[in-house]
């Protein structure tokens, strides 16, 4: 691995009742450069266009897809990715939006933290994800 994972753990151990599949950590000791990444959310990158609404689960592949995208840009890859930070509009999107980025980050083990919030910046974006990377030297 990139860095260092300190206490890894699966979601499907520490949630049974919620049908999860999350390889998380509850810290990440990490080198190199840093990368922080806006927020993203259902949103196209290059035109800005909003996509899936209504659905956070699609929404929240769209995010993951933008800051893979971004990951790339940044000359790192999801791999490299430290913390997570879960915006959510409503706790019952919270399975269909973890599912689907427990796909993106499978075998990262990233820190994350999930918030329950009254709105995001738009009244059709149901789900925002921040991730915060660490790019070692000799990626």
């Amino acid at each position: 691995m990139a860095h260092q994972r300190i206490r890894t753990f699966n979601t499907k151990d520490t949630y049974p009742e919620q049908k999860l599949d999350n390889d998380l950590c509850q810290a990440v000791v990490a080198r190199g450069r840093t990368v922080f990444l806006r927020g993203q959310v259902a949103q196209d990158l290059d035109t800005g266009e909003n996509v899936a609404q209504g659905d956070a689960g699609v929404q929240a592949a769209k995010a993951m897809a933008n800051i893979k995208l971004l990951m790339e840009e940044a000359g790192g890859g999801m791999e490299h990715i430290c913390r997570v930070v879960v915006y959510l509009t409503d706790i019952r999107y919270r399975e269909a939006v973890y599912r689907e980025m427990g796909r993106w980050l499978k075998g990262v083990h990233p820190v994350s933290t999930g918030l329950v919030v009254p709105a995001l910046a738009r009244p059709e974006w149901l789900v925002e994800i921040e991730a915060t990377a660490v790019i070692p030297d000799d990626a």
